[in-house]
């Protein structure tokens, strides 16, 4: 029996996802939940197992397309019982089987756990398709990719193969995917194969345009560069004008010696409790802000519009903006009050780590209470950050900078930092956000002054 599986809602009612790469190919056997392939939703890549055990018959979509909740991605021959579970429509995200006329028409198969069923659509959802490489001023006209029959057959539409941190390489790199052939798993493009390219002659390209490569700017000679809205930037730039247009904005600085701080990070480092634990200014900002969040819990709190409530967090999810190939995401530490400095570090490496190699869990940017944005690492002295959608306060923490500072009575050089907070209004009043601050401040300065407030 041939049962086809359509893309399920992956969470947060998000109506698309991008098919990233396939992990299997036709004629492959496949296990129950084994993963097949890597879907990128506007805010993480995400892996999506199999619902049947049996042999995979025809890949629908390629890798680069998007694709809309419903619509087919894979389907199976599968010998034998149903998928046991709840019944499902066949309109509905998730598992449907192939139309058969022996089959009865009440008969109906399950969605996956944890995917619910997507909103009711008139007409059947469009589908379109995106190049890899940015478009110059006037390009040549190209028609969106149609959905083809056979699994082997490819637009020229299509975008190669690659994944989002290889398609930001090549974009700083200058160079056009279109022209590489990939040297990965089912001919996935590397990062290798960019690198590759740049030591290519330009007669070595073939017919057509030769890409734009440059060693100092991408788009060098061009007059503009057009690239698609989507994914993270997309759902970054809609969640961070809702915040700055829903939430009245204040921000308050604090510029602080932190000379002894990193005395005690240097002291740690020889210290054998935490041998193998590596101990920065990030962590005991993050330590320094979950205490002073227990002296002053109005700024752990969400405004509530639709039910008209201010929602009290008595835990700590801090949330952590990172940088990434993917664009700014802000995945957060669970009950981040309730570590140890050591382990708040570990917790903190690894969350950095998920977001450089781009498998940050979509589980890990929900539920955010307070957040912290680093700026320092970027040489910036201080900001005006803007707060993560539903928090009450973010903190940016800028750059330490040896300078003349006043110490006991005379001039010396001290290692001084900028502490920036933004707050929503509506919850925090300028007292709370200062008396926040503040502490925060103490326990850098001083850390020995944790003693009288804990």
């Amino acid at each position: 029996m041939i049962k086809v599986f359509r893309l399920p809602d992956l969470g947060e009612g998000l109506t698309e996802s991008e098919i990233v790469a396939w992990r299997v190919s036709p004629g492959d056997t496949v296990e129950l939940n084994q993963l097949i392939a890597d879907v990128e939703t506007a805010k993480a890549v995400v892996e999506l197992p199999s619902p049947f055990a049996g042999v995979v018959t025809q890949l629908h979509q390629q890798p680069g397309t998007v694709v809309h909740v419903g619509e087919p991605i894979v389907s199976f021959e599968v010998a034998g019982a149903e998928v046991a579970g709840p019944a499902a429509d066949e309109s509905a995200p998730g598992l449907a089987d192939a139309p058969a006329p022996a089959e009865p028409a009440e008969e109906r198969e399950a969605v996956l756990v944890g995917y619910g069923a997507a909103p009711e659509r008139s007409g059947r959802p469009h589908r379109r398709a995106r190049t890899g490489a940015p478009a110059a001023v006037a390009p040549a006209a190209v028609a969106p990719a149609a959905v083809l029959p056979e699994p082997e057959a490819e637009s020229a539409a299509t975008r190669p193969r690659s994944t989002p941190p290889v398609r930001a390489l090549a974009r700083v790199l200058g160079v056009d995917l279109s022209h590489l052939t990939g040297t990965g798993p089912t001919g996935l493009i590397t990062r290798e194969d960019v690198r590759a390219q740049l030591a290519r002659p330009a007669a070595e390209e073939g017919a057509g345009p030769a890409p734009q490569v440059t060693t100092w700017a991408p788009g060098a000679g061009l007059r503009e560069t057009r690239s698609p809205i989507r994914s993270v930037r997309k759902h970054t730039a809609a969640a961070m004008v809702r915040s700055a247009f829903t939430a009245p904005h204040v921000t308050e600085f604090l510029t602080i010696d932190v000379t002894p701080t990193m005395e005690l990070i240097e002291s740690l480092r020889t210290n054998r409790a935490f041998q193998g634990v590596r101990i920065g200014i990030l962590a005991v900002v993050a330590k320094a802000l979950c205490l002073a969040v227990a002296r002053n819990p109005d700024v752990n709190t969400r405004w509530d519009e639709a039910t008209g409530e201010i929602v009290q967090f008595h835990h700590v999810n801090l949330g952590i903006a990172a940088a990434t190939p993917r664009g700014l995401l802000v995945p957060n530490i669970p009950d981040a009050g309730r570590l140890g400095l050591a382990d708040l570090a570990a917790a903190l490496a690894a969350l950095t780590e998920a977001a450089r190699a781009g498998s940050t869990s979509a589980a890990s940017l929900r539920g955010g209470t307070i957040s912290i944005t680093n700026v320092g690492v970027f040489g910036i002295d201080a900001g005006t950050p803007i707060l993560n959608p539903g928090e009450a306060v973010i903190l940016a923490v800028g750059g330490i900078r040896r300078q003349p500072w006043e110490y006991r009575g005379e001039i010396a050089l001290r290692q001084v930092m900028t502490l920036s907070l933004s707050f929503d209004h509506r919850l925090v009043d300028g007292e709370q956000g200062a008396r926040f601050l503040v502490d925060i401040g103490t326990i850098l300065s001083d850390p020995a002054m944790v003693l009288t407030m804990v």
